[in-house]
């Protein structure tokens, strides 16, 4: 796609994800067969407490090359959460636009109740 400063903002680009509650998300990762959950917080965030099973990737450092050291398939079902639920939509867009065709975006640990890691 070929985009010019006068016609592309943030706000234009389409969203090529999903998103979906905490709760729906890890429940629909129960049942995928593959999936991933990726933890898109700081490593200090993680080191302090992270769900069960996460992988580690922050937003802050991702790059498409260490997106294939962790998911070599972009055909690979992925669910990404943040603290909140705002990093997690911008790594599920990064993820996106690198070609993944299975993400789905299931906002922030603070959402979460169950035990941590």
């Amino acid at each position: 796609m070929i985009c010019f400063s006068f016609s592309c903002n943030a706000k234009t680009q389409k969203k090529s994800y999903v998103s979906v509650s905490m709760e729906e998300g890890l429940k629909m990762l129960s049942e995928t067969e593959g999936a991933v959950l990726l933890d898109v917080r700081r490593d200090d965030e993680y080191s302090s407490g992270h769900i069960p099973g996460a992988v580690l990737l922050t937003n802050e450092t991702m790059t498409e090359e260490k997106v294939l050291q962790i998911l070599p398939s972009k055909e690979t079902p992925v669910f990404v959460y943040c603290r909140s639920g705002r990093r997690s939509k911008e790594a599920s867009q990064k993820l996106s636009d690198y070609g993944y065709t299975k993400v789905t975006e299931i906002g922030g640990i603070l959402e979460y109740t169950g035990k941590l890691e």
